[in-house]
């Protein structure tokens, strides 16, 4: 599947995206950190956690299929600084697809009614902040005029679909947490890192392409979720 035609990777997309399976937990565990965190399994929902959505936005920059994603504020609460998808909190009653479609033009200023929906991947819990993303994929004709909420994102990068497949863009990046050292599959946008559940949400849409991808593992260690 190639991603330089726009009809053509829509109808790809809607088409797989209905398909079952999904990538789903052979993606996340081979994206998640080493060590995961305390608890953590693929597929794992807890009722405690928080009901959130995040869009996957593509739009044709001129060069080819393409997906923004945010700089977060570094005054925000909860992973300030870090590289984001569009997405928070669905509120009462408002349903995923809607949550992501107004966090969106909240976030960076694309209208919802202009966004074609195509599907969902699978939903990822994120321990750190208790949160389970409900991962959404959209489409925009052209480059939309984006608008930066001025609160919330500082920044919005563009990833190359078919940068998001190459796996040899994929890295290892060592963070201590709490006093443990991890190591988590990342790879780069400009000058900024993507890690942790962002990096996890687009290595399963990766994974619609070829179901293989994702980052070598250690040296010290075997492949997770092969």
């Amino acid at each position: 599947m190639t991603e330089s035609s726009l009809p053509a990777l829509e109808s790809f997309l809607r088409q797989r995206l209905a398909t079952s399976p999904l990538p789903g937990s052979r993606a996340q565990w081979r994206f998640a950190p080493r060590p995961p965190a305390d608890g953590w399994t693929p597929d794992l929902s807890p009722e405690t956690a928080r009901p959130a959505a995040a869009l996957i936005l593509v739009y044709d920059n001129g060069h080819g299929p393409t997906v923004p994603l945010t700089v977060r504020h570094a005054g925000l609460p909860q992973h300030a600084g870090q590289v984001s998808l569009p997405g928070g909190a669905i509120d009462p009653g408002e349903s995923i697809e809607a949550a992501a479609l107004r966090e969106s033009e909240e976030e960076i200023g694309v209208p919802a009614d202009q966004v074609r929906l195509l599907g969902r991947l699978s939903p990822l819990w994120i321990p750190v902040s208790n949160f389970l993303v409900q991962p959404v994929v959209g489409i925009v004709e052209g480059r939309p005029v984006f608008r930066l909420h001025p609160h919330e994102v500082t920044e919005i990068l563009h990833a190359p679909v078919a940068e998001l497949r190459d796996r040899s863009r994929l890295r290892w990046l060592t963070r201590d947490r709490n006093g443990v050292r991890l190591r988590y599959p990342s790879f780069d946008v400009g000058s900024h890192t993507v890690w942790g559940a962002t990096a996890t949400i687009l290595g399963e849409f990766a994974c619609l392409f070829d179901d293989t991808h994702g980052p070598n593992p250690p040296a010290d260690e075997s492949p997770l979720g092969a």
